[in-house]
């Protein structure tokens, strides 16, 4: 047989034996090995599949990064029903690069939003995090003490951490056309007001979101010149699209376009690494079986499934201890309240 480049490469670089013959559960070598050890600080940040991450990390004997604990005697439940313990700090879901760059620009001084409270019904809400006080607050002024709070725990975070597992979610955000400040929801929807004259769509191309993660590296070792990041994208498809095309296209551009900025970043650097649990959940061969009966949202075994190839990937790690699994908060799902039928 002739040689060529093909003739020595190994099972897992052909479809018909890697993906093809095998069983889906069966699949091997998705993942080259993680820089991630039980020794390293560890913090998660991202889109609604993150907070499945960080769960597994802790309960297989990692040292997952708490930089906002929820107040002694609180419930389990009333404590995530405020956003504690959910991520590593108290910031709910970090959709885009462009929240994750502009929060660690505030954390570190370089930016204050214009518009940081949104009033609803005369209680007042962090703009940024709208989900994590349900209630809302009595005073603009009682939202902004307790985001210097939030932000001074994002500063230690970013300095104290190792390793930074985000998951990208989104291209879509609502942005004030102002400054530009990127908000995780659109105003009017869990809180505040929305005014076309105050804000507006974007929808983000690849150019911009693999600026924003590279401006936020650039942040991050700054202060921690040792720090790495993990990336993934998040398999869980858009709630609803204001793009003005069908929910399932804008899905599949977002998807796509996270996915290559994440692929070219752990490309060009030694300190960023990429995991494909959108891959394993998501690819064709899966036949969807990792899905709820929504097609949108992740069933356990899904969670189970990414969470071995993730801890085969990071050698060293235990068995996950036994818990109950939570629910994940999801803030953009709340965006199914406004489907027709």
């Amino acid at each position: 047989m002739a040689e060529h480049p093909y003739a020595a490469l190994p099972p897992k670089a052909f479809w018909k034996t890697a993906v093809a013959t095998r069983h889906y559960a069966d699949l091997e070598d998705l993942s080259g090995p993680i820089r991630l050890a039980p020794s390293d600080r560890v913090a998660t940040a991202g889109s609604c599949f993150a907070q499945h991450i960080g769960t597994n990390l802790a309960t297989r004997g990692a040292r997952y990064m708490d930089a906002e604990p929820a107040p002694e005697g609180w419930s389990h439940e009333e404590a995530r029903r405020h956003g504690f313990g959910i991520f590593s700090a108290r910031y709910g879901n970090i959709y885009t690069a462009r929240q994750l760059r502009q929060l660690a620009e505030e954390a570190l001084g370089r930016r204050v939003p214009a518009i940081r409270v949104w009033e609803k019904g005369g209680r007042f809400f962090d703009a940024l995090r709208p989900s994590v006080d349900p209630a809302g607050h009595a005073s603009e002024a009682a939202v902004l003490k307790l985001r210097a709070r939030h932000l001074a725990a994002v500063r230690r975070l970013l300095a104290e951490l190792d390793v930074l597992v985000f998951t990208l979610g989104l291209t879509e955000t609502w942005e004030a056309s102002g400054d530009g400040t990127a908000y995780p929801v659109a105003p009017g929807t869990l809180a505040g007001t929305f005014d076309p004259a105050r804000y507006r769509f974007r929808n983000l191309r690849y150019p911009e979101i693999h600026a924003d993660m590279e401006a936020f590296r650039a942040l991050l070792r700054e202060i921690n010149p040792a720090a790495r990041m993990i990336l993934t994208v998040s398999p869980v498809p858009l709630t609803a699209t204001a793009s003005g095309g069908h929910v399932l296209v804008a899905s599949s551009y977002s998807k796509s376009t996270l996915r290559a900025v994440a692929g070219d970043l752990a490309e060009d650097h030694e300190d960023v690494a990429y995991f494909p649990s959108y891959e394993i959940i998501a690819s064709h061969p899966g036949r969807a079986m990792f899905f709820n009966p929504d097609l949108r949202s992740v069933n356990l075994a899904g969670v189970d499934y990414v969470m071995r190839h993730f801890f085969r990937a990071a050698a060293g790690f235990g068995p996950a201890a036994e818990t109950e699994a939570d629910e994940p908060i999801c803030d953009e799902e709340k965006l199914e309240r406004y489907a027709a039928g």
